[in-house]
């Protein structure tokens, strides 16, 4: 066997806030250097020795992925005013295509964007904005052929099929509509790909005619914008790590100056929806660390005006939320897992509602679970969609009836090859770190594999920016644990997966948690009787990579 390829190390000093940081593989940034390009082929030309004696099992392993995927397919449709929208793929092309048909008979289909139209003979292809005016009548759009994430926004009428003359260059992600149709704001990226301009578009005109509505002069922060769920507002967010500040224009005055919600103060966070009469806030104020929701009014919504709804839970992370006329959603995270709560809407005299209703979590299945919010785009709808999954159930889109608590299960990720999810299982199991907290681990394997007995692991790990692992299906997976193998994913401390805590005792000065607790959870499996030393593999990408 050759040796690996060892790089060479050329010092590149470095100063930051008055330290001196050394770094010896600086120059691999150099993309285009014969120095790097010749280092990255030896690199290759390593592995494709070493793995060489394995050809024959890549081979079937990449057989066996690839006949359990199947490549046409159709998104489950979703009701939009008097259209239902979906997309659909088919095998042998690249891209979906987007396309709705009448919500009255689901008859009529129209291809309002064939990416692979678009991507044509392209080396690369990326769709960034997908944003239909408020009448549907428009789609403001984006591509991006060089992969560097400037995207060209254009606009196509939808009757026609024909793209109008207005061409929007160097935006970012991140586009709303006005209600009159005819505006569109959109984003700009500085030098350094930092989204921190909002622009405001009026359709017929030249984009430099365009007007400037803010710039963010602060380099911590960066920009996005949309409209609420009921599309009467338009919400600009200023925000960094740890800090946010919402600004806020009636979507039907798009030349209007836009107001702030609660101006920014360091540590606090918070994002908002529109509901009937009031801002609904998810704030981490108030020392919520794990994040509650107030109600504000539209009128004056600063944080003095600020009034409880779902009080902060220690334990209980508020990830976000999401509103319908009668009923409020709360997408929640438990005891490491992802879960949604429905509380009703009630009168409070008058006109008025209140969110103090009966609430309830909706029942899964299984218990090592992700259930997350589907497409919701209607305000008055009384049926939640939402996706479901585990490591032995593929992704599902299932629709809940908020009033009747009926689910119905919509559609579910085809798996081909006779996949039979009775002949696998998945449980939560948790270690024991050196300083006594209890790290969780999801664990898949067969019904069949032989228990106490050792045998392959694949043991799976991240950690870092509040980040959650969460338990999925993997097609890809099934080669494994067809062979015997046990697949487990380490919670470590640095994700997000067990609260704001979490994710503080995995960082900075706590960093060392992260690599503790991952080892444990390996001692784990081999003290349980999951594995050996000898059989057990880890693996981890990105910041996943410095953890292994």
């Amino acid at each position: 066997m050759t040796d690996a390829p060892v790089a060479k190390r050329v010092p590149a000093p470095r100063e930051q806030h008055g330290d001196v940081v050394v770094d010896e593989y600086a120059w691999l940034r150099a993309r285009d250097d014969p120095d790097t390009l010749a280092y990255l082929e030896a690199e290759n030309a390593h592995t494709a020795t070493v793995t060489a004696p394995t050809e024959s099992l890549q081979e079937r392993l990449f057989a066996e992925i690839k006949g359990r995927i199947q490549e046409t397919d159709l998104s489950v449709p979703t009701r939009k005013g008097a259209w239902w929208y979906y997309s659909r793929t088919e095998e042998g092309r690249q891209y979906p295509s987007h396309c709705r048909s009448t919500a009255a008979d689901g008859t009529g289909e129209e291809v309002l964007l064939d990416q692979n139209e678009l991507a044509g003979d392209s080396d690369f292809f990326a769709l960034g904005a997908f944003d239909l005016s408020p009448d549907a009548g428009l789609l403001a759009y984006s591509t991006d052929y060089a992969g560097a994430e400037l995207y060209t926004m254009r606009f196509r009428d939808l009757a026609s099929g024909t793209d109008l003359d207005d061409t929007l260059v160097g935006t970012y992600y991140g586009t709303a509509w006005a209600v009159d149709g005819r505006t569109s704001f959109y984003v700009r990226p500085d030098d350094a790909m930092r989204p921190f301009q909002l622009w405001r578009h009026r359709l017929g005109t030249p984009q430099d005619a365009d007007v400037l509505v803010h710039e963010e002069a602060d380099e911590r922060f960066y920009l996005t914008v949309g409209t609420t769920k009921d599309e009467r507002w338009v919400l600009l967010a200023l925000s960094s790590k740890v800090t946010d500040e919402v600004h806020v224009l009636r979507a039907d005055d798009p030349e209007g100056e836009f107001r702030v919600v609660e101006p920014r103060q360091q540590d606090v966070e918070y994002g908002l929806e529109h509901w009937r009469d009031r801002f609904l806030i998810v704030t981490n104020a108030d020392g919520a660390e794990d994040f509650k929701l107030v109600e504000a009014p539209v009128d004056d919504p600063g944080r003095e005006r600020w009034r409880d709804v779902v009080g902060h839970r220690p334990g209980v992370t508020l990830a976000g939320i999401d509103v319908f006329a009668d009923h409020l959603v709360l997408f929640e995270r438990a005891e490491g897992l992802r879960r949604i709560r429905v509380r009703e809407a009630r009168p409070s005299g008058g006109e008025r509602m209140s969110l103090d209703g009966e609430d309830h979590v909706i029942e899964q299945p299984e218990l090592v679970s992700t259930a997350s919010g589907g497409s919701n785009p209607e305000f008055d709808a009384t049926v939640l969609r939402y996706g479901y999954t585990s490591m032995v159930t593929p992704s599902s889109v299932y629709d809940y009836d908020l009033r009747t608590r009926e689910r119905v299960l919509k559609k579910q990720q085809p798996v081909l090859g006779g996949y039979d999810p009775e002949r696998y299982t998945t449980e939560r199991q948790w270690a024991t770190a050196e300083d006594g907290t209890r790290v969780p681990l999801s664990l898949v394997y067969r019904k069949d594999r032989p228990t106490g007995a050792g045998g392959p692991a694949l043991l799976y790990g991240y950690g870092s920016y509040e980040a959650s692992m969460d338990p999925g299906f993997s097609s890809l997976r099934l080669s494994l644990l067809d062979r015997g193998f046990v697949f487990a994913i380490a919670h470590v401390r640095g994700g997000g997966e067990l609260g704001r805590a979490w994710y503080r005792d995995g960082k900075l000065l706590e960093k060392r948690n992260t690599f503790t607790d991952f080892v444990v959870c390996t001692r784990h499996l081999v003290a349980e009787g999951w594995t050996t030393p000898g059989q057990l593999a880890v693996r981890g990408g990105s910041a996943g990579g410095l953890l292994v």
